[in-house]
Order: C-alpha cells, then sequence, then structure tokens
C-alpha cells in the first residue's frame, strides 16, 4: 500500500511539472521625453523577442495597435504616455491603456517595467490599485525618492519675457520644451513633506516582486540624471528591503544591456 501510495504521489509529481507555465505578459512604461518606441531604437525589444517575449505591439490611451503575428506564448506591450504631463495624469492614462492589454490576457499575469520616471508611474498606478494582474515590477535609473536635475531645470526655465523668448531662440526649442515640462518636474524634485513623491513612498504598495535596475555610474553616486539611492526601492519607505537589485555600468538611457538584464530577471521571476 505504502509503494502503491508513494508511486502515485511520484507519478503526480512529474505530471505537474510537465504542465506548461501561465504565460506573461509584459507591459514597458517608457520615462520622460521618450515614447513607446524608446524601446525599439534601443534594442531592448529585440533582445526580448530573441528570448522568447514576442511583440504584442503599442497601447496608446484610445487605441492598442497589434504587432506583427507569432507564436509565442509571452507578449510584450510598449506603452505611449505624454511624459510631459504630471505623473498622475500620466498614470490614469497607463491605467486605461493597461485595461486594453489585460482585456486581450485576461487570466494572464502582468510584469510592469518602467524607465526613469516611467517607474514611478508604474508605481503610482500600483498604490491606486489599478493593475490587479501585476505580479511584478522592475524600474530601471527611477527616481523614485526624484533628483536635484529637476529642480536645476525649473530654475532654468524660470525666466520672465523676453528672456524665456531669447533663451528659447538660442536652445533650438528645448527650452520651451523643458518649461512645459513643469509639472512631472516638479512632481520629480527630491521627496520632501507635502511633494508627490513623499506621499507616494509612504502608501501601502501591493505584495508583488519588486526589481531595481540601478546606474551607479563611474564612481558609484548615479548616473547624470538620478543619484542611485534614489533608484534603489529599497529606500522608498513602504518598500524598504523587499525590492532586488542588480546594477548596470551604463549610462540613463536606455541600453540593449537592459534587455539581457530583463531576460535574465524574467526567467526567475
Amino acid at each position: 500500500m505504502f509503494k502503491r501510495l508513494t508511486k502515485l504521489l511520484v507519478l503526480l509529481s512529474l505530471g505537474l511539472q510537465s504542465l506548461p507555465a501561465s504565460p506573461d505578459v509584459l507591459v514597458l512604461v517608457h520615462g520622460y521625453l521618450g515614447s513607446a518606441t524608446s524601446w525599439e531604437t534601443s534594442g531592448v525589444n529585440a533582445i526580448l523577442e530573441q528570448h522568447g517575449w514576442q511583440r504584442g505591439g503599442i497601447v496608446t490611451p484610445t487605441a492598442l495597435l497589434p504587432g506583427p503575428a507569432g507564436d509565442a506564448a509571452n507578449r510584450v506591450y510598449s506603452v505611449e504616455l505624454p511624459s510631459m504631463a504630471p505623473i498622475a495624469f500620466q498614470a490614469e492614462l497607463l491605467g486605461r491603456e493597461l485595461d486594453a492589454v489585460t482585456a486581450r490576457h485576461p487570466a494572464e499575469p502582468v510584469v510592469l517595467v518602467g524607465h526613469s520616471a516611467g517607474g514611478v508611474v508604474a508605481r503610482m498606478l500600483l498604490v491606486q490599485n489599478r493593475a490587479p494582474q501585476a505580479k511584478a515590477l522592475i524600474t530601471i535609473a527611477s527616481p523614485h525618492l526624484g533628483t536635484d536635475r529637476a529642480i536645476e531645470a525649473l530654475e532654468a526655465t524660470d525666466d520672465p519675457f523676453p528672456f524665456s523668448m531669447i533663451k528659447d531662440f538660442f536652445s533650438g526649442g528645448l527650452y520651451a520644451v523643458v518649461r512645459d515640462s513643469r509639472g512631472v518636474l516638479v512632481d520629480l524634485t527630491p521627496a520632501r513633506p507635502g511633494s508627490l513623491l513623499d506621499w507616494l513612498n509612504a502608501q501601502t504598495h501591493p505584495d508583488i516582486a519588486y526589481v531595481s535596475i540601478l546606474r551607479p555610474g563611474p564612481v558609484g553616486l548615479g548616473d547624470e540624471l538620478v543619484p542611485v539611492f534614489s533608484q534603489d526601492m529599497n529606500n522608498v519607505t513602504a518598500l524598504a528591503g523587499k525590492s532586488s537589485s542588480f546594477t548596470l555600468p551604463v549610462s540613463h538611457s536606455l541600453q540593449p544591456l537592459d534587455g539581457f538584464k530583463l531576460v535574465e530577471i524574467l526567467q526567475k521571476l
């Protein structure tokens, strides 16, 4: 009797191991002045596809533009957001876009990946309980505790007319872009009492996996835009000790190495 029971348990175990794992959906959230195509031009999407993540398409607040047909189980979608808008507004639109994705994949877990400010937008969505299918958040060089660069940008564009017009002329239009980004830049200033990040970092976050991809820079203090301590979700009050962390010795922008690191992380989730 004992031998037959043991044999039955072994057979059941083998049967369970042979069952295919539930496919996942990857949703990529670009950062400030980025776009859905940032993941394409950086080479990240190509690397993901080489490792079994089929392009599902680009998602806008009003439409889902399907990608090429394929038979891969795992799908990856890139969202399009108005990156100069305040974080809360971007999170609202991301929620709509995620709804469109999950409507196509109603039973599949979702992994959110945010680059730079996109990681903060994705985290805002999570604390608002707008991503019930999410099983993980991966952020890449995101300013979770803010960045002094946002303060510098705000100060550099705080000029009365006609000085603002002169600066805009000689900047080739960049001055106007930064000036019109005031909403998101204010949100990304270092966390302090009353700021968006101070509020966000104290909110209850869902019990999912959190992964921080860090850019330590040449001397270990951070990349050219975000201090390394701000990139680590373990330094977020509500997530202390809950995030895995990996470092990549590259600049702030998306890189092919991010694709390989994402594949490595996704295989372990």
